[in-house]
């Protein structure tokens, strides 16, 4: 394993193990963070996992609306987009990258005040939330199926005590302005509110030459949501949450040239309405344990779509293209997605309290039950289609759980956990295909932490995630492409995590080893209809192993009162075992996509007087594999064609800071890099025969603005 493959890794590493060895003391201390997604709260330093908490000052520094513009701060963390905001992730190489007609189960999960958004991820924005926590490796025993390769927890702020108040003023380049307003406080003695609203509009990045537009892949984003906290009695407390989005952007994103220019004449639209309301009860009136209940439900309606061509009628005019041969090739096609989800959730769990751990008082236990249905309505209209095609799918989750937390001694820990949880799936759809699935499913984990001293933890973890088996759709496949099965993970690690120099400094680290079996990997199918144009397929198939490992370094140092310094550092291998695509090509030793081989993040803040604070940050990211494909035709693909560039990026940020209210200007990707997170390889331009080659979908270029801040 080359875990260190540029000069650049290597420097940055010894930088960061430098700061932290040599630092002189500081009176500042670190702040504290707790992660409060597992089952109890504890200090992330203590925590025994490799993880990422994103903080409320992360999000501010660099004016993140999304998490897509954060999540480079966590390393070994990686996004696909395919749609007008990142959808899907990709933690230590795994993930989905895209959905069109199958029902799919995502590997990394999104829960956002305790309502279970996965596979929808586009709606994790960033307004009055307190941090995201994003746990790296299978959640097996804590959330189940829907964390293979780890999980994302997003929290907002919770109703305050005191009357309190936000105002977000926000305007950018490309003609960007966002409002966010939050309100909290007290509405009786017992009842505390919490109200958020947040709207944020842009043209996007792309201009429509053809349409004469520069908005055709716009942002127009809503986010409101409630909460209240009840103190109900002396024993029971209630929170409730709710939330409404409504986001209505355009979709323009591929161009025939892999420029921000496009020519369709049919812009497609990524839409998404979602309503949807949590309760959690939390009772203390029972005298062995705390029970902890949870009721989430969501309803969404989702739409999107896209011009298939990337063009208009004429684009091949025989006055427009330098090849007379290939006149009027071009074809006009649309393909529109229009999906109504509708899930509900419940849990039970129980939680023993001080005084009632098993075996002598050394083990403190969890015990718990879970339940999750899930409905998904799909309305395809293609313009290839004969019929529009629609599907319905119902799926139930039943899960049992427990934990037991055993302290060995004065500094030795043992933590295990299993989870039993059976998924059954019922789909149809207008194809006259139906299959019902049924798939029981364990996971678990074994972890011994020792606390050398009170600075310093080491640990060392096996645990085994698990997502459950489905069914391709697409009629054009082959009856040997249209199922596949569970797979399961198993990951071993080893952590480190340290506080040094009197708390003014951490290092955390962690050395992990993922034995994948069973893979559900996304491959591809082009079909040429008799006119010439083509049909690009996706579907999920397993494959037989894998392999993901590799090095996980988080650090920061408070070197004075002025400065302090920050970094991540992610290193990554993996690999297919006897893979054979659908191509009937081996892919074994081939590595895995949307996994660069290295991730970093560095930055520093200055303050030079109480007034200003200056940051700038840097994120950087090798090049990665878009697909699972390497073969056209039955003809290798260059490694270039299908690969992304890697990347360097610069933020800054300058920020006046008054009693009540800042002043900031700001700026992501400085140097105005193009860098795509999303990539195809086929044919598509009529202006050179159909040739077939790259398309790419370009991130964010150089983004500017002014924000105020106002807090009362």
């Amino acid at each position: 394993m080359t875990l260190c493959k540029t000069t650049i890794s290597l420097a940055i590493a010894a930088t960061f193990f430098n700061a932290s060895a040599s630092a002189n003391e500081s009176p500042t201390d670190l702040e504290v963070i707790t992660v409060s997604s597992d089952f109890r709260q504890q200090n992330l330093q203590a925590t025994p996992s490799s993880l990422s908490v994103l903080t409320a000052e992360d999000i501010k520094l660099r004016n993140a609306q999304h998490l897509e513009e954060l999540i480079a701060i966590s390393p070994n963390v990686n996004y696909a987009s395919g749609s007008q905001r990142a959808r899907y992730f990709q933690i230590r190489g795994i993930g989905e990258r895209s959905q069109f007609k199958e029902p799919i189960n995502p590997s990394v999960g999104m829960i956002i005040d305790d309502v279970d958004f996965t596979g929808i991820g586009s709606i994790a924005t960033l307004f009055d939330v307190s941090q995201a926590e994003v746990f790296r490796g299978p959640q097996g025993t804590r959330f189940g199926a829907n964390a293979l390769a780890g999980m994302i927890n997003i929290q907002t702020n919770a109703p305050t005590d005191d009357f309190e108040g936000a105002i977000k003023l926000d305007l950018g380049n490309y003609n960007t302005y966002g409002l966010g307003v939050a309100l909290s406080g007290p509405a009786t003695d017992k009842v505390n509110y919490r109200f958020a609203m947040n709207k944020l509009v842009s043209d996007g990045f792309m201009e429509n030459t053809f349409l004469s537009a520069d908005d055709t892949n716009n942002r127009n984003e809503l986010n409101v949501r409630g909460k209240l906290s009840i103190e109900a009695t002396n024993d029971l407390t209630v929170d409730l949450t709710g939330f409404y989005f409504d986001f209505n952007n355009g979709y323009d994103a591929f161009s025939l040239d892999n420029n921000r220019t496009t020519y369709s004449d049919e812009p497609g639209f990524d839409d998404q309405e979602t309503m949807a309301l949590a309760a959690k009860f939390t009772y203390e009136g029972f005298e062995h344990f705390t029970l902890v209940s949870i009721v989430s439900a969501a309803d969404s309606d989702l739409g999107y779509g896209y011009d298939e061509d990337w063009a208009y009628e004429g684009i091949s005019d025989p006055e427009v293209i330098e090849n007379p041969e290939f006149a009027y090739w071009e074809y006009t096609s649309t393909d529109h997605y229009y999906r109504e989800k509708a899930s509900q959730s419940l849990e039970f769990r129980a939680l023993s309290k001080l005084g009632s751990e098993l075996f002598n008082n050394s083990t403190s236990w969890v015990a718990g039950l879970y339940y999750k249905s899930d409905e998904q309505d799909l309305l395809r209209q293609y313009t290839y289609a004969d019929n529009d095609f629609s599907s319905n799918n119902q799926s139930h989750s039943f899960a049992l759980y427990g934990q037991l937390d055993s302290q060995l001694n004065t500094q030795l820990t043992l933590t295990t956990g299993l989870r039993l949880e059976n998924r059954t799936a019922d789909y149809q759809n207008s194809d006259l295909f139906a299959d019902d699935t049924s798939d029981t499913m364990v996971g678990g984990k074994i972890v011994l932490a020792y606390q050398v001293n009170e600075d310093s933890l080491l640990y060392g973890s096996i645990n085994r995630g698990y997502k459950a088996g489905g069914h391709n759709t697409d009629g054009s496949l082959t009856e040997e492409y249209r199922s596949f099965d569970p797979e399961y993970l198993v990951n071993y690690e080893m952590g480190y995590k340290v506080s040094l120099l009197n708390d003014n400094a951490y290092l955390r680290t962690a050395l992990f080893y993922m034995d994948r079996t069973d893979m559900q990997v996304k491959s591809s199918q082009t079909i040429v209809r008799e006119d010439g144009s083509t049909e690009f397929i996706e579907f999920l198939g397993n494959a037989a192993t894998g392999n993901n490992y590799g090095l996980e370094l988080e650090t920061s140092w408070q070197i004075n009162d002025f400065i302090d310094v920050y970094g991540s550092l992610g290193l990554l291998e993996t690999e297919f075992n006897d893979f054979i695509d659908s191509q009937g090509q081996s892919l074994t030793g081939e590595p895995q996509s949307h996994a660069p081989s290295y991730q970093f993040n560095i930055g520093f803040n200055y303050r030079p007087t109480d007034a200003w604070l200056i940051n700038i940050s840097a994120d950087g990211k090798d090049e990665f594999y878009f697909s699972d494909t390497r073969y056209y035709e039955g003809e290798r693909i260059s490694k270039a064609d299908l690969t992304s560039e890697s990347i360097v990026l610069l933020n800054a940020s300058i920020s006046y800071l008054a009693e009540a209210w800042q002043l900031k200007l700001w700026g992501r990707n400085l140097t105005d890099e193009n860098y795509a997170n999303r990539g195809f390889y086929f044919p598509n331009d009529p202006r050179d025969g159909y040739t077939p080659k790259q398309y790419t979908q370009l991130s964010e270029p150089l983004v500017f603005g002014i924000t105020f801040d106002y807090n009362f």
